[in-house]
C-alpha cells in the first residue's frame, strides 16, 4: 500500500530544494550568452612562445602539487608571491615601488619613469581570494604602469579563509575612498581615476565600480579586467566546455564542477557567506548601468571567457559602454608572462589605446 506520509515528504523536500537551488543560482543569464568580442591580435592560434609560459606553469603547479594537503595553502601562496617567471625576467629597476598605508589597507605604489601621480590606477591582485600579493603582481602592475602613464597602486586586500570575503571587500572599498584624495606623493585629490584587477581582483574592481556608483563616490574614468570572475555560481557554459583547455584553472576547478550544482552552491554560499548571486561577489548579477566605461580581455581557451561574455553583454544592455578583447589558446591572466609573451605585449597595447579612449585622446 502507498505510504502517502512518506510520498507527501519527499515531495515537499524536492519542492524545497528546487526553491533553494532557484535562490542560490540566482536569475538565468543565458540571454548574454551570445559572442561579443573582437579578437586583436590577428591570431588563429596562440604564438609558439606560449609553450614556454605553459613549462612555466607546470613548473609552478608540480611545487604546489608536491606539497603535503595542509601545506597546499602556503605553498600556492608562495608560488604566487614568486611569480611565475624567472626574476631576472621582472626587471623592476626602472620602476619606483613604496609601500603605503591605504587607509588602513597596505599596499604598493607603482610607478614608471614617465607615471603622472595625479593619473591613478587602483589594481586588485588575482588569486582566488585565498592568495597572491602585490608583489607577486608586479609584472602586471609595472606594464600598466607603462602603459597607462599613471601611477599604480596595489592593494594587499585581506586573503580568506583567515577573513571573510566582506573583510575583503571593505579593504577595497577603503583602497577607493583612499585613492581618491591621496597620491604616491601624499594627499592630494586625483585627477583620472582607473581601476583594474586581474582574476579574482577582476572581480573586485567590477564590484568596486558598481560600488563607487551607488555609494555617490566620483566615478573612475574606466575599468580593466583581464580574465575576471564576475559570476560565484560557475553557470556560463564556458566552465564545461572549455574544462580541457583552461590549463591554469580546469585541473581545480573542474573538480568542483563535478559536485551536484545545489550542493556546490550551498558550500559557496558556506564559503562566503553570501548567496552566490549576490552582485557583491558576483558582480554579474548587479546593476550594470551608468558605469565607466569598462575593457574586459579574456582567453578564448579559458573557463571564465563566458563570465567575459555576460558581463559585457549585459552592461551594453544597461546601456554602459563595454568591451571584450580575446586571445585564442592563452593562459588564463597570460599578462604574468609580458617579457616572454607576445599576446602579453598586446594586451598591454591594449589597455594603453582604451585608456586613451577613455580620456579623449584617440
Amino acid at each position: 500500500m502507498l505510504d502517502w506520509t512518506l510520498v507527501t515528504l519527499l515531495f515537499i523536500i524536492l519542492a524545497a530544494g528546487l526553491v533553494l537551488h532557484r535562490f542560490l543560482r540566482g536569475p538565468s543569464l543565458r540571454a548574454y550568452d551570445p559572442p561579443v568580442e573582437q579578437r586583436p591580435g590577428g591570431r588563429d592560434t596562440a604564438s609558439t612562445e606560449h609553450q614556454e609560459a605553459v613549462r612555466l606553469l607546470e613548473q609552478a603547479t608540480s611545487e604546489i602539487r608536491s606539497a603535503p594537503l595542509k601545506q597546499r595553502l602556503a605553498a600556492i601562496r608562495r608560488v604566487m608571491e614568486q611569480g611565475f617567471l624567472d626574476p631576472a625576467l621582472v626587471d623592476t629597476a626602472a620602476y619606483r615601488i613604496e609601500d603605503t598605508n591605504a587607509g588602513g589597507v597596505p599596499g604598493e605604489w607603482v610607478l614608471a619613469p614617465q607615471s603622472d601621480p595625479n593619473r591613478r590606477v587602483l589594481y586588485l591582485h588575482g588569486g582566488a581570494f585565498v592568495s597572491g600579493c602585490p608583489r607577486g603582481h608586479r609584472m602586471i602592475t609595472t606594464r600598466l604602469a607603462r602603459a597607462t602613464g599613471a601611477a599604480v597602486l596595489a592593494l594587499d586586500y585581506r586573503l580568506m579563509p583567515e577573513h571573510s570575503r566582506r573583510d575583503m571587500i571593505a579593504d577595497c572599498q577603503a583602497g577607493y575612498r583612499w585613492i581618491l584624495d591621496h597620491g604616491p606623493n601624499g594627499p592630494a585629490p586625483v585627477g583620472e581615476l582607473f581601476v583594474a584587477g586581474d582574476s579574482a581582483g577582476g572581480n573586485l574592481a567590477l564590484m568596486l565600480i558598481a560600488w563607487a556608483r551607488d555609494a555617490g563616490l566620483r566615478t573612475a574614468h574606466g575599468a580593466m579586467a583581464l580574465s575576471p570572475s564576475v559570476d560565484m555560481t560557475l553557470s556560463s557554459p564556458t566552465f564545461k566546455s572549455n574544462r580541457n583547455t583552461d590549463l591554469m584553472l580546469g585541473p581545480g576547478l573542474g573538480r568542483f564542477l563535478r559536485l551536484p550544482k545545489t550542493l556546490f552552491l550551498l558550500l559557496t554560499w558556506g564559503w562566503s557567506r553570501m548567496v552566490p548571486s549576490n552582485p557583491l561577489i558576483s558582480p554579474v548579477f548587479g546593476d550594470l548601468s551608468r558605469l565607466p566605461p569598462v575593457l574586459v580581455q579574456a582567453s578564448e581557451a579559458e573557463m571564465m571567457l563566458g563570465d567575459a561574455r555576460r558581463y559585457v553583454n549585459k552592461a551594453r544592455a544597461a546601456g554602459s559602454r563595454a568591451e571584450l578583447e580575446t586571445w585564442p589558446g592563452m593562459l588564463h591572466v597570460w599578462h604574468i608572462f609580458e617579457p616572454i609573451l607576445p599576446e602579453a605585449q598586446e594586451a598591454f597595447e591594449r589597455i594603453r589605446r582604451f585608456v586613451d579612449r577613455c580620456l579623449g585622446n584617440r
